[in-house]
């Protein structure tokens, strides 16, 4: 993967290089092997590239045949060599990058429909004055713009429009979605004026300036299923990974993946093995050494089944006061999960041997691998009961569970909520719509059209919901900033977009079965792994931050969040929160969750003030 920026001028401007140099400086982590700048008049573009394929070529920004189109591509598109055999075009390089201008010149802005893989890019065309910016259809790699009526600038990273932006104040209307998601759903941002393109989506600069932001794919919002039996739902699933891994695994450097030990990652693992046919691959794990927590010993196993070349690194406490402000920057936002510290400690013993790893995301979202995934009727049909009696009941009984109650306290709250949309977002949102009242007021603007427009059965409106927040969000995300700031590029073959509308198409009662969650996946893992793998209870990659806050990062949660300097005892209700912490402190309440995504906001705001105007 490679970071991209570009500044376009509507007002009589001309693009400073220097402005490009410095938005590029700041995108270095995505791409150390090489930087290139193109300025021409009000247009400048700027790439940072990490070399993946045509390893000695493809340098960027790339100019087509023509000489009228202009690019800087993030990413790889895994079809290139069916897309090079396919159309006529006088190839220079013998990369992925150069067929984007092929299917430009050949289809237009339509061209992106033929592209299989992971990627943002921007095109400019000398001949129509238009700028296309272009993201990924599940959202895999990043793209954000600003805009107003003098220019647009856009870049991989927010990090990277700060040189050439107005502000970078804090958009506190966003806080709301914040405290909801743990991080802020497309199109918005928690930077003032900063917007993220949405995944499926291209944006259109036309020749006087005018932006036009539309959809070219969707997941389909209707219900409209396959009828298969289970047992070809499996073959379906198994199928279509095994043509994803094959693709997923193209590059001109070495590929590893990350393992956890759950089924996902394992077997994507032992799909890798198989198509390497004994060729061999190495795997990296993550431990935490709390036997609560840790799966280091199940990714071990795996390892021996699969044959891996297999790599741990410890992660601890100093390490969340170490890299934690780092990696806010890094983030653009607010670490989402505690498991971000974790991954980017990953990704940077995986760079010590490779520059690709694959990964499991987006099985979960897809198939309905979370708990939460079993109780979606309930979640739907709880409206059922008036929420005037309903809400009040259900939160004076989650207050009375002790700290042990943690999980049931989170149904609890999330049944409470007046509507199902409401209903269905609270099953991960930290603080639910009373908790956010009490801290920050009535909301002025909250995200949930994703969970309002999903169609079909409960369970399969909840993971269209789960794909357009969670996934493309907040995992993504996470998964994207952390791997890049080690310079690794992150692949997930579930995401591939075939498998994914296959996804939507199957069933409901293939994904949730005599109450297995994701067990269409579970009967494709039981082809490759052991059944105590499949079938152990999913534990996913949690720290052990309940016992942390009360010991190793007590003192500095304290400090942060009631301190004279603190954003979020500036913006929010004091007493509030002094109540979290003591009730944590006490052991009478868990407030892991609340207490992280208080820290995460408090720490990423320190970071943006200390370090938006450094280059």
């Amino acid at each position: 993967m490679c970071g991209i920026a570009g500044i376009r001028y509507f007002d009589g401007r001309h693009v400073d290089p220097e402005s490009l140099s410095a938005m590029a400086k700041r995108l270095h982590h995505r791409g150390p092997d090489d930087l290139g700048c193109y300025a021409d008049g009000a247009v400048g573009l700027a790439h940072t590239r990490l070399s993946i394929i045509d390893l000695g070529g493809s340098r960027q920004p790339m100019t087509g045949a023509v000489g009228a189109h202009h690019l800087v591509f993030n990413g790889e598109i895994l079809n290139y060599r069916e897309l090079r055999a396919s159309t006529p075009y006088p190839y220079r390089t013998s990369g992925d990058t150069e067929v984007l201008l092929a299917m430009y010149e050949r289809f237009g802005a339509e061209g992106v429909t033929r592209l299989r893989g992971q990627f943002a890019y921007a095109l400019h065309d000398d001949e129509t004055g238009e700028t296309h910016l272009v993201r990924d259809r599940l959202g895999i790699l990043p793209l954000y713009y600003y805009a107003d009526a003098g220019m647009i600038a856009f870049a991989s990273e927010i990090k990277a429009l700060l040189p050439v932006i107005p502000s970078s104040t804090v958009d506190t209307d966003s806080l709301h979605d914040y405290l909801a998601h743990r991080s802020v759903p497309a199109p918005f941002t928690m930077i003032t004026g900063v917007r993220k393109l949405p995944p499926g989506h291209r944006l259109v600069v036309t020749a006087e300036g005018r932006v036009h932001v539309r959809p070219y794919w969707a997941i389909d919002p209707v219900r409209r299923r396959t009828h298969v039996a289970p047992e070809d739902a499996v073959r379906l699933v198994r199928n279509a990974l095994r043509d994803s891994i094959a693709e997923a695994l193209i590059a001109d450097v070495p590929v590893g993946a990350y393992l956890s030990g759950g089924v996902d990652s394992s077997l994507i693992t032992a799909m890798v093995a198989e198509h390497r046919a004994g060729a061999g691959v190495s795997t990296y794990s993550a431990g935490f050494g709390d036997s609560r927590v840790d799966e280091t010993e199940w990714a071990r196993r795996v390892a021996a089944v699969v044959g891996s070349d297999h790599h741990e690194v410890l992660v601890s406490p100093d390490d969340f006061r170490d890299s934690w402000a780092a990696l806010s920057w890094h983030r653009d936002a607010p670490l989402s999960e505690p498991a971000d510290v974790a991954v980017f400690r990953l990704a940077e013993l995986a760079r010590r041997d490779v520059k690709v790893v694959l990964s499991g995301e987006g099985s979960d979202e897809l198939f309905g691998g979370y708990p939460k995934h079993r109780y979606s009727a309930a979640t739907r049909w709880a409206g059922a009961l008036p929420a005037v009696l309903r809400g009040p009941l259900l939160r004076r009984v989650e207050r009375a569970l002790p700290a042990r109650g943690a999980r049931l306290g989170i149904a609890l709250r999330a049944l409470a909520e007046r509507t199902a949309a409401e209903r269905m977002r609270a099953w991960f949102a930290p603080f639910a719509s009373a908790d956010r009242a009490a801290l920050l007021g009535p909301a002025v603007r909250e995200t949930l059209t994703p969970y309002e427009n999903g169609r079909g059965d409960a369970l399969r409106r909840m993971l269209y919901a789960d794909a357009h927040t969670w996934l493309a969000d907040n995992l993504l995300e996470r998964g994207d900033r952390m791997s890049m700031a080690a310079s690794l590029e992150l692949r997930p073959p579930f995401l591939d977009h075939r498998l994914v509308e296959l996804a939507f198409r199957l069933p409901s009662d293939v994904k949730v079965r005599g109450g297995t969650t994701k067990w269409v996946v579970k009967e494709v893992a039981r082809r490759y792994l052991p059944d105590s793998v499949v079938d152990r209870p999913k534990s996913g990659f949690r720290v052990p931050l309940d016992a942390w806050f009360r010991h190793g990062l007590r003192d500095m949660a304290n400090d942060l969040l009631t301190g004279p300097s603190s954003f979020v005892a500036s913006t929010m209700d004091r007493d509030v929160v002094r109540n979290l912490l003591a009730d944590h402190d006490s052991g009478a309440r868990d407030e892991q969750s609340r207490l992280w995504t208080l820290l995460s906001l408090e720490m990423w705001h320190r970071e943006l003030v200390a370090r938006r105007d450094r280059t």
